[in-house]
């Protein structure tokens, strides 16, 4: 399996300029914080891991911290698993697209531990299932459905052989 990035949505929450401006701000203390204190930090509940990628346009190395749901990663060992929700937005979010552009230069951090992972977006009954689970787990994701119309993408995270 691979990366799959479906057509983009036609309608779908938009963040205001000045909070993206404030958001892109504080991107860099947040990810302090994820540094120092990631594996007690939670949104929606969830624990958080820190994804990166290599831009699919720049070629930079971009950072990403995204919920998590280890209990449906468990089903696969050396596994996490995350949403690409974006906020309901109409529009993917960056990371899944630079994950579609270079697969093989994706590392996730946890706790304290950076690890080389392999990439692949759940289709089908596997995704169903997984959607089933995630939104009785975080329920608030399930409202991400009612605002966009795009497929929100459900991406596995394995661990790769080749550990870097």
């Amino acid at each position: 399996m691979s990366i799959v990035v479906p057509p983009r949505g036609t309608r779908g929450s938009e963040i205001p300029k000045l909070a993206r401006a404030l958001m892109r701000v504080m991107q860099g203390p947040f990810q302090m914080a994820f540094r120092q204190f990631g594996d007690r930090m939670r949104v929606q509940g969830r624990p958080l891991v820190e994804i990166e990628t290599v831009g699919a346009k720049s070629g930079l190395r971009r950072q990403a911290v995204v919920g998590s749901f280890p209990e449906i990663a468990a089903t696969v060992p050396s596994s996490w698993v995350v949403l690409a929700s974006n906020a309901g937005s109409a529009r993917h979010p960056a990371w899944l697209l630079n994950m579609a552009k270079n697969p093989d230069q994706v590392w996730i951090t946890t706790g304290k531990l950076r690890i080389k992972v392999r990439p692949e977006t759940l289709e089908g009954a596997e995704r169903d299932r997984a959607w089933q689970e995630v939104t009785s787990l975080a329920p608030g994701y399930g409202r991400y459905l009612e605002i966009t119309d795009r497929v929100i993408q459900i991406v596995r995270l394995r661990q790769d052989a080749k550990r870097a």
